[in-house]
């Protein structure tokens, strides 16, 4: 059987908040150049340019992205403009619904780093085939740290291209997420799936019907300018927001994980940013005026004031016009939840 051709499907969204001062609620984490020259949305985009494999994308995204969208992708890709945000699964259940049933879906976040590119595109042909025998089909990464950010798949019996998902395990607590490490047979959760469309609704309509039919109706009473497809919003407007791992992926029968080890970080705080990017070899990274004496694995950016650290050990110091953060690396998960942050 030939392989079938893969829809890859992105979504943008989220507020910005886990990288301020950097990124904004105007202008967040996706549409700035945080690892290397690309943004991480336009280096997204650069993992489809393999015609042989890949469609043309649909993109999913609320009305305040659109702007940056039309910068950094152009007129290549069809965006279908959320009537409000309601999460992932409804999302990806418009994408579902737009598009042909047996379209291979491969949804992606639009925020994600991933190094390793080649590595991904076999773990994406591997998911297809799967998904095109209706698995629902999640990507796991190969974990190298007991990580407590991040979601566990807990991997069951081998399937060919994979293993069945034995169960989704939530964010485990640091004992938790070593004896997982030591264990072996868990991966994280990278929020990357592939699907059949027809089978993604079929599974809507049978573990959340009510938001399977609010989806097909946006759709059917939606319309397209250009490249962009608004959805009706009055039947969206009624959905109850929901992942997609809480509304299909934990219940259904036919839920199967394909490896990825691909250098995959998603870039959540400030601390997987200086990790994603190379540093010298004490591990430190800068970017702008900065001077480091006997730091080690310190992130000092700035775009302007001159910064100078010493004797400092995991620290991360952000300089964004008038805005200051300095930060332990342990600390950067708390960034969100900053004044500054919140009211950007």
């Amino acid at each position: 059987m030939s392989e079938p051709t893969i829809h890859p499907v992105i979504l943008c969204g989220g507020s910005g908040t886990r990288l301020w001062p950097r990124s904004r609620k105007a202008k967040p984490k996706p549409f700035l150049p945080l690892v290397g020259d690309r943004t991480l949305f336009e280096a997204t985009l650069d993992r489809w340019l393999d015609e042989d494999h890949f469609a043309e994308p649909v993109i999913v995204a609320g009305s305040a992205h659109i702007e940056h969208i039309a910068e950094q992708a152009g007129e290549d890709a069809t965006v279908i403009v959320e009537p409000a945000a309601k999460n992932t699964a409804p999302a990806i259940g418009l994408a579902a619904a737009l598009l042909p049933k047996d379209s291979i879906m491969l949804v992606c976040p639009s925020d994600h780093h991933i190094a390793d590119s080649a590595s991904f595109t076999a773990a994406a042909r591997a998911a297809a085939k799967l998904a095109a025998e209706d698995w629902m089909v999640a990507f796991g990464i190969a974990p190298d740290r007991p990580e407590t950010g991040y979601g566990y798949i807990r991997t069951g019996e081998k399937i060919e291209g994979g293993n069945r998902v034995d169960r989704f395990v939530e964010k485990p607590d640091r004992a938790t997420a070593e004896r997982f490490l030591a264990e072996g047979g868990h991966a994280w959760n990278g929020g990357i799936f592939a699907f059949r469309a027809g089978a993604f609704m079929d599974e809507l309509e049978q573990h959340r019907p009510a938001m399977a039919e609010a989806v097909r109706k946006a759709v059917a009473g939606g319309r397209y300018e250009g490249q962009q497809f608004h959805p009706a919003a009055e039947p969206f407007a009624d959905i109850s927001g929901e992942s997609v791992d809480y509304a299909v992926m934990e219940n259904t029968t036919r839920a199967a994980v394909v490896p990825a080890d691909m250098g995959w970080s998603d870039i959540g705080n400030w601390e997987a940013l200086r990790d994603a990017r190379p540093g010298d070899e004490a591990g430190n990274r800068t970017s702008g005026q900065v001077e480091l004496v006997e730091c080690r694995n310190v992130l000092v950016e700035t775009d302007g004031p001159r910064v100078s650290v010493i004797g400092l050990d995991d620290v991360i110091v952000v300089v964004d016009g008038d805005e200051v953060l300095v930060t332990s690396a342990a600390g950067a998960q708390l960034v969100g939840k900053l004044s500054g942050a919140a009211n950007q």
